[in-house]
């Protein structure tokens, strides 16, 4: 099967072992990315997400409600077949981290930062040999080429599969750091997601918050934590 069907035709989504891994049978049918792949992920921990999403598909298929199977489709159809792009496109971000960035003033707000961002940072230090520069403001200021150099290859040593996950939990988070935090299972995602909001929390908590900032919140943290359970299902 390819694409997505837009009325569901299976009564029963199987994990099945395959030669390369494990993927997930309709009613005995293979599944196949909107590319006409075979989704063949390698842990059946991951295929078992995918499998309970279409599973719990009701008469019509939405794919919104799919995050694990959209995200191997993307592996398998994007990411593969550019993987090193994709990789040095994420590993930018540890140029400009948010956790670099701190308030001059308020007081408050940059206390909020300090207590926070420092601890990952030290973390981060210490656990992949890094060193970081943080500054006031938001001009952009450069890292150490050496901290680059070691960003860049810890995140060219993922699979396709992890740096998909990855690629969300930075971009989501704003922070190479905090995406290295999840996958290192340094902290548990829902206390690291608070951490890329702080700006956004002091700022909510003076002016308030429209419905539509709230709606995208909501959208972006469910965004980091679905990538955050399919990195897992991965280890």
């Amino acid at each position: 099967m390819s694409g997505w069907a837009r009325k569901r035709f299976w009564k029963a989504a199987e994990v099945c072992e395959v030669e390369n891994g494990f993927t997930v049978h309709l009613d005995g049918r293979n599944i196949k990315t909107p590319g006409k792949v075979p989704l063949v992920v390698p842990t059946a921990a991951l295929a078992g997400l995918i499998a309970d999403e279409w599973q719990a598909q009701g008469e019509k298929v939405a794919p919104e409600t799919m995050p694990a199977t959209r995200a191997a489709n993307a592996a398998i159809d994007k990411v593969r077949g550019q993987f090193s792009e994709v990789a040095a496109l994420v590993a930018a971000y540890g140029e400009t981290d948010l956790l670099c960035y701190r308030a001059k003033s308020p007081a408050g707000l940059r206390a909020r930062q300090d207590a926070a961002w420092d601890p990952l940072l030290d973390w981060s230090a210490a656990q992949f040999g890094l060193r970081w520069v943080v500054i006031e403001g938001v001009m952009p200021q450069p890292q150490p080429p050496e901290t680059l150099e070691v960003l860049n290859a810890h995140v060219a040593r993922f699979t396709e599969f992890e740096l998909t996950a990855f690629h969300d939990l930075v971009a989501m988070s704003g922070s190479l750091v905090i995406g290295l935090a999840v996958t290192e299972a340094h902290a548990a995602p829902e206390t690291l997601w608070p951490m890329s909001r702080i700006d956004e929390d002091w700022q909510r908590e003076i002016w308030g918050e429209d419905d539509e900032a709230r709606a995208l919140a909501a959208l972006r943290r469910q965004s980091f934590l679905n990538a955050a359970r399919f990195f897992a299902a991965l280890r």
